[in-house]
């Protein structure tokens, strides 16, 4: 399935470590300050726990652990990116965690490179493709592709649902 996008689209540019990440606009619901996150037992490690999201428990996920990046050393400095992830399955809220939040920046379609091949050791296919940015490249992500359908269905289980998110 050829990946591509048409249309001049508005991305939240967002940074970890430092590389510059870019999500759709349609697909964030909120960003937050730092928030209490409640651990959440036997959860993989990319998982830090939940979250109370306008009523709803949702998952947050260390967005350097999802991909493999050097571990955060200091909670200070932190935004939760909450999106809207949709699979077969159905809709899903995930909290990320970033280290800041950038820009909300318009970018044409003719501004996209493909991303290039990695070899079959690197999964790339959550990424939509690549805009060169000021020092290198900002990758642009595609939410609905991050996550397998395991780990959905690993998100959606109970073990999160039930959990309780306190302020």
């Amino acid at each position: 399935m050829e990946k591509s996008i048409k249309a001049i689209e508005s991305y939240l540019s967002f940074t970890l470590e430092n590389e510059t990440f870019a999500v759709n606009v349609h697909k964030v619901l909120e960003v937050l300050e730092k928030q209490h996150i409640t651990k959440v037992p036997n959860a993989p490690h990319y998982i830090k726990g939940v979250i109370n999201f306008r009523g709803e428990v949702i998952p947050v996920i260390e967005s350097r652990d999802k991909f493999n990046m050097s571990p955060r050393t200091s909670d200070d400095k932190l935004v939760i990116i909450v999106l809207d992830v949709k699979k077969a399955t159905g809709n899903l809220m995930v909290a990320a965690i970033a280290d800041q939040v950038q820009d909300v920046l318009e970018i044409q379609p003719e501004e996209i490179a493909a991303v290039p091949e990695m070899g079959s050791n690197y999964n790339t296919e959550f990424i939509l493709g690549m805009v060169k940015a000021d020092e290198g490249f900002m990758m642009i992500l595609d939410t609905d592709r991050i996550f397998s359908e395991d780990e959905i269905a690993l998100l959606n289980s109970e073990k999160f649902h039930e959990a309780e998110a306190v302020h």
